[in-house]
């Protein structure tokens, strides 16, 4: 009981620097909710470790720590991308530490990040997306479904861009919407016909509510990420897709072919919101020859 305590009350003190970190990201860096939910459960699952170890204080942390808590995520199964992401809220945290006096080294920097081989992203066949953006009735539900698909791929949104529309984001004269992408940083994405003649009928069913979102629940509130996930799971599910499809599944798919009817790396880079390039090139590594064709009559951005 002793013992329950005291670790209850490491918990709070390492905790208190946890969430002092996660303001500073909030209001002085701005960073995305996502980005900031991400950094907590990280430095969470490390202070956890730290109290196992008696580890009282972020000054006693050393090379030798965290090499300890890279062990034990090996042997959890934790994949390299996983500790690579792992170290690196370490070392932001530790920065950050560094900065406002707590400790007076960053050890995370003298640990050498695991190598990852990257993985290319896999891409879902057009046959199948076009099942899954074919309406087949009128019900509000599946237009639903169909228009969070049409928006996904036409657009290239990440799934927390799409549940942060507005119905004043929205112009559907000149075919654009407004997202906000990682860092609240605002990109205009140019909609197709198909999507825009899916939104219309969409908005004319939609339940008046109060709530500006585009996409509501039943509360008639702003729909959540992981509503998102299940609708095009649902989807896929419905139309006898039987691959695995999520959110960036579509986007990955739109990167694709956009770039393999463009060829043009920077515009698709704009498109899909990075902020570096390098973020973008791994496109590069597919094999578009099959999709071309294909694209060039189907895709909203492709020239008719």
């Amino acid at each position: 009981m002793v013992n329950h305590e005291k670790n209850k009350y490491k918990n709070v003190i390492l905790s208190k620097q946890i969430e002092d970190f996660v303001g500073h990201l909030s209001i002085e860096k701005n960073y995305a909710l996502n980005t900031i939910s991400s950094y907590k459960r990280d430095l969470l699952k490390f202070t956890s470790f730290l109290i196992d170890k008696e580890v009282s204080d972020y000054k006693m942390v050393d090379p030798d720590t965290l090499n300890m808590f890279v062990m034990e995520l090996r042997h959890s199964n934790t994949s390299g991308k996983s500790i690579k992401r792992y170290l690196s809220s370490i070392r932001v945290f530790f920065a950050f530490l560094m900065e406002i006096g707590e400790v007076e080294t960053n050890s995370a920097l003298l640990i050498k990040t695991p190598k990852v081989e990257r993985e290319l992203p896999k891409t879902i066949d057009f046959d199948d997306l076009k099942k899954m953006m074919t309406i087949n009735s009128s019900q509000y539900k599946e237009l639903r479904s169909v228009l969070m698909i049409e928006l996904l791929y036409s657009c290239a949104l990440r799934v927390s861009e799409l549940v942060g529309i507005n119905l004043e984001d929205i112009d559907m004269n000149e075919g654009f919407v407004k997202v906000i992408g990682k860092g609240n940083k605002a990109r205009f994405s140019p909609m197709g016909q198909t999507t825009i003649d899916v939104l219309k009928r969409y908005i004319k069913q939609r339940p008046t509510c109060n709530s500006d979102a585009l996409f509501i629940n039943q509360k008639n509130t702003r729909i959540s990420t992981r509503t998102v996930q299940n609708v095009v799971k649902k989807r896929a599910l419905q139309v006898g897709v039987s691959i695995n499809v999520h959110p960036h599944l579509l986007r990955h798919a739109a990167a694709t072919h956009f770039l393999q009817s463009s060829h043009d790396l920077r515009t698709v880079q704009e498109f899909l919101g990075h902020k570096s390039i390098k973020s973008t090139q791994v496109y590069t590594h597919l094999d578009f020859l099959e999709l071309s064709k294909v694209y060039d009559e189907f895709h909203p951005r492709a020239k008719k």
